[in-house]
């Protein structure tokens, strides 16, 4: 198949989601990054987000990362993050309870390095849950 990007996320326990797509939307230090087929080289660090990707075959597949880094090269883009989970297997209440437990923590005064981790990476797979649900 020509003009489409083969896409990796890959997380601390391997490959999370891996496929050929049209473009791939992740959130960077510096704003959104979108990507399409044959754009330039590139290598970014990730906050943590929704990563939206288009598939080949027109469907939308999201995945909750909680940072890392962005590698686009040739056609190909990889999605390097210590945690992600695709959108679909994620439990959205669960995931909303445990945002509200890492917001408490941090309104306590909490603010250490795991608290805020937690917290960000709950927020992603909230918002992942959410979009998807919303492509349903």
């Amino acid at each position: 198949m020509a003009d489409v990007l083969r896409v990796e996320v890959v997380s601390a326990l391997g490959i999370t989601w891996e496929g050929d797509a049209l473009s791939v939307i992740a959130r960077t230090t510096e704003g959104d990054l979108g990507v399409l087929p044959n754009h330039e080289s590139f290598l970014a660090a990730l906050v943590p987000c929704a990563a939206e990707i288009l598939t080949a075959d027109g469907n939308r597949e999201v995945v909750a990362i909680d940072g890392g880094f962005v590698s686009v090269a040739d056609n190909r883009v990889s999605l390097l993050s210590q945690f992600a989970k695709v959108a679909r297997e994620i439990d959205l209440k669960a995931a909303e309870h445990e945002l509200a437990a890492a917001e408490k923590r941090l309104n306590a005064g909490e603010l250490d390095e795991e608290t805020r981790q937690h917290f960000l990476r709950a927020q992603a797979q909230v918002r992942a849950a959410h979009l998807a649900q919303q492509s349903k």
